[in-house]
């Protein structure tokens, strides 16, 4: 179980605390709902946390594999809709993985590992996500 402490700050702006480390980042709402766009809405944040996580599983199935991930790269776009409510319609991530001799089996399991991330399997089905994993040319 982890806690995090959440507390308004007025003008859409929030603040959310990692109570086990005291680190805070800050959520503001975006220019078209209102806000100033002054820092990640909390949609970004969900973007983001999906992005981390694949990220984060794949590092632990690569040295599963002794493979070094470091410098790969995520890219999201978070798509909304604003009918009938409004929400996150598409999530679309790039992952990139530095030039390296990756085997199928290797490649097989780091999709694997991002594709069944616990942010992944906690998306409302409803959210479309389209991922594409890449190994960069240079």
């Amino acid at each position: 179980m982890v806690s995090i402490s959440l507390t308004y700050e007025g003008e859409l702006r929030c603040r959310a605390t990692h109570d086990p480390s005291g680190n805070s980042l800050f959520t503001d709402a975006p220019i078209d709902n209102q806000g100033k766009g002054a820092s990640f809405s909390p949609t970004d944040l969900l973007a983001t946390s999906l992005g981390t996580c694949m990220l984060t599983i794949m590092g632990i199935a690569a040295n599963a594999r002794s493979l070094d991930l470091s410098g790969t790269k995520v890219h999201v776009e978070k798509h909304m809709v604003n009918q009938p409510i409004r929400r996150i319609d598409t999530l679309t991530v790039l992952l990139t993985l530095p030039k390296s001799a990756y085997s199928e089996a290797d490649l097989e399991a780091l999709h694997h590992a991002a594709k069944n991330c616990p942010v992944m399997m906690s998306i409302h089905p409803d959210i479309k996500v389209n991922f594409r994993l890449l190994v960069a040319e240079q």
